[in-house]
Order: C-alpha cells, then structure tokens, then sequence
C-alpha cells in the first residue's frame, strides 16, 4: 500500500507540477482546452495513463474545461502515486 506525504513532501512535490494544487487530501488542477472535443480527447489519454497506473483520478468535464483530482484513498490522502501521475498528466496537455 502507497503512503500518504507528509505536508512538507506534498508541497515539494507540487512546487515541480505547474498548475497543480492542494485542496484537503487532493492534489488538483483544471486544463482548458479549444473546444469539447479536445477535451474529451484528453480524457481519453487520462484514462489510458490511469489505467496504466491502476490509479484512477476523479474527473470532471464542462465543455472545454476538466478538471483532475487525485487522491490515494486507501492510504488516506496524497501519495507518490498522486504525484507522479500528475505529472505525466500535465506532459500530455
């Protein structure tokens, strides 16, 4: 099992992934994009990067905006395994 950063690792952590924030035991961050399509294209490749992970984000999407949460539930907050998705996150925006 992933174990949760303390809050000293998380800011660390997040000081390297531009755009990302902290909000309670969520790391998150909103993509816009030029229209619907793009970014339900985008949600596809999140999707494929997850499931890769086995670590599936909470995903929300209004036209050409969606926004990312990440949290390793079992462990109870942010992990390295929040971190590291997020940053292959923001590589394919």
């Amino acid at each position: 099992m992933a174990e949760k950063l303390s809050d000293e690792r998380v800011r660390a952590g997040l000081a390297g992934l531009a755009g990302w924030a902290r909000e309670g035991d969520e790391i998150v961050r909103e993509f816009q994009f030029a229209d619907f399509v793009a970014a339900m294209g985008f949600i596809a490749q999140v999707g494929v990067l997850a499931e890769r992970a086995n670590h599936h984000p909470s995903l929300s999407n209004v036209y050409n905006r969606v926004r990312i949460a990440l949290s390793t539930h079992d462990a109870g907050g942010i992990t390295e395994r929040d971190l590291a998705l997020a940053k292959e996150i923001s590589e394919r925006a």
